[in-house]
C-alpha cells in the first residue's frame, strides 16, 4: 500500500529477459536506506516486489499480466526515469491517498499548459475508468496522487505544482506520451459493487 507521494525519480539501468518474467534493475536511490528483499515498491505506479538488492541497485521481476497491462518491454524500459516510493508503514502519515500500485489503464497526455510555475495536464480517461473519476477526486498518474480538477467527455484535467514538477516525471511529460492510471480504491470497488448488481454506471 502506497501513498501516492512520490519520494524521487530514479534511473532503469538494465533489463533481463527470463521466462515469464522481465527483470528491471534500478538505480538504487540514496534515501532507500531501508529497502530490502520481498519489500513492495511503487515504480510508476506499479506495485513491484523487490528481487535483489545491493549498494547501488534494485531489481524487480515483472510478470506478463503486469506487462501487459503496462506495455513495458525491454526497449520501451531503456534508460527511463521511473516515480519510485516505498511502500507505507502502519502509523505513517498518509498525504496523498491510499494507493495499491494497481494500474487499472493507460491515458495519453493530450495537452499541457503552463500557468506560472503551476502546469496543466489534460489526460484521456478510458470508458472503463469513467465512472470512477470525477471532479475533486482523487487519481494516481504514474504513481502519483493527484485532485481532478475537470472531468470532460473522454478525458481528464490535473494541475502539477513545483514540488510535483521537480520531484515526479510528470514534469517531462509532453503530447502523446502514455501514463498509468489507477482509480480511488473506494470508487473502484462502489463499481464493482454497482456491476455485480447490473448497474453499468452512475452519473
Amino acid at each position: 500500500m502506497f501513498s501516492g507521494i512520490v519520494q524521487c525519480q530514479t534511473q532503469a539501468l538494465s533489463t533481463l529477459e527470463r521466462p515469464g518474467v522481465l527483470v528491471l534493475s534500478l538505480v538504487r536511490p540514496e534515501s532507500f536506506k531501508d529497502v530490502h528483499l520481498g519489500d513492495s515498491v511503487s515504480v510508476n505506479g506499479v506495485c513491484l516486489t523487490v528481487e535483489a538488492v545491493s549498494d547501488q541497485e534494485m531489481a524487480f521481476a515483472i510478470g506478463q499480466e503486469t506487462l501487459k497491462v503496462t506495455g513495458w518491454t525491454a526497449e520501451t524500459l531503456k534508460e527511463a526515469r521511473l516515480n519510485v516510493e516505498q511502500s507505507l508503514r502502519l502509523g505513517d502519515r498518509i498525504h496523498g491517498h491510499l494507493v495499491s500500485g494497481h494500474v487499472d489503464g493507460v491515458g495519453r497526455v493530450l495537452q499541457t499548459e503552463d500557468v506560472g510555475e503551476w502546469r496543466l495536464l489534460v489526460i484521456s480517461l478510458p470508458d472503463s475508468l469513467r465512472s470512477m473519476v470525477w471532479k475533486k477526486g482523487s487519481v494516481a498518474v504514474n504513481g502519483v496522487s493527484l485532485t481532478v480538477n475537470e472531468v470532460s467527455n473522454g478525458s481528464f484535467t490535473v494541475g502539477l505544482i513545483p514540488e510535483t514538477l521537480k520531484r515526479t516525471n510528470l514534469g517531462s511529460l509532453g503530447f502523446g506520451d502514455q501514463v498509468f492510471l489507477e482509480a480511488d480504491m473506494m470508487a473502484r470497488g462502489v463499481a464493482h459493487w454497482m456491476g455485480e448488481r447490473g448497474a453499468e454506471s452512475w452519473d
